[in-house]
């Protein structure tokens, strides 16, 4: 076990508690979002404590990975709580355990700021997506306000040494270096605030950008 690993267990039973604020005032609304637009056999990374469970629609075939066993803990009490078929696997973004083309969808939430290396692992969730499947995401991200991202830098001194939890990521640049589309994208709260909608193929892509 490594000691991000460590830092992650150390961490669940008071991940819930700590992001409940923050969904209310920054990432409002972010996980229905992302989850609504689910389809089909749906892999989640970082699926954390489940919190994602109550947001996707009937019928998806939902496989959650995480690489704390104490996350996935407290999510298996939240699969008894949900309609859906969720298989938990404990395993490592960067090294899915599974096959090419295999799901539909690969939603991550607030997942690849925490990941050593977010480069591959979107490249790894491209490779685990069928043709013309759909990548979604929620992430905070580096602000575009100089003053904001200032405060982020500052703050991500003491979160990477807590969490490896980053600030001023953008995974945004990497998406479409990994051969996706973005169809849709997002940027809210002063630019702190990313979500993506992109496909293995090609689309349109509509940007919303908020101040």
């Amino acid at each position: 076990m490594t000691d991000h690993h460590r830092q992650w267990d150390r961490y669940a039973d008071r991940y819930d508690r700590d992001i409940g604020f923050f969904e209310r005032v920054q990432f409002k609304g972010g996980r229905e979002w992302v989850c609504s637009q689910a389809t089909g056999d749906v892999l989640e990374v970082a699926v954390g404590t489940g919190r994602n469970l109550p947001f996707y629609p009937p019928g998806v075939r939902l496989t959650g990975l995480d690489f704390s066993a104490a996350m996935l803990d407290i999510a298996r009490t939240r699969v008894l709580e949900t309609p859906h078929k969720v298989t938990l696997i404990q395993g490592d973004a960067q090294r899915l355990p599974f096959d090419d083309s295999s799901f539909d969808t690969v939603v991550c939430t607030l997942g690849l700021c925490g990941v050593p290396d977010e480069r591959v692992a979107i490249a790894e969730m491209h490779r685990v997506l069928r043709p013309g499947g759909r990548l979604l995401l929620l992430d905070h991200v580096g602000s575009h306000h100089k003053p904001i991202r200032l405060v982020q830098r500052l703050l991500e001194l003491v979160t990477v040494r807590m969490i490896g939890d980053y600030q001023t990521r953008r995974p945004l640049p990497l998406v479409e270096q990994a051969g996706f589309t973005v169809e849709r994208r997002e940027r809210l709260k002063a630019g702190t605030v990313e979500r993506v909608a992109a496909t293995k193929g090609t689309r349109p892509c509509l940007e919303v950008l908020t101040s």
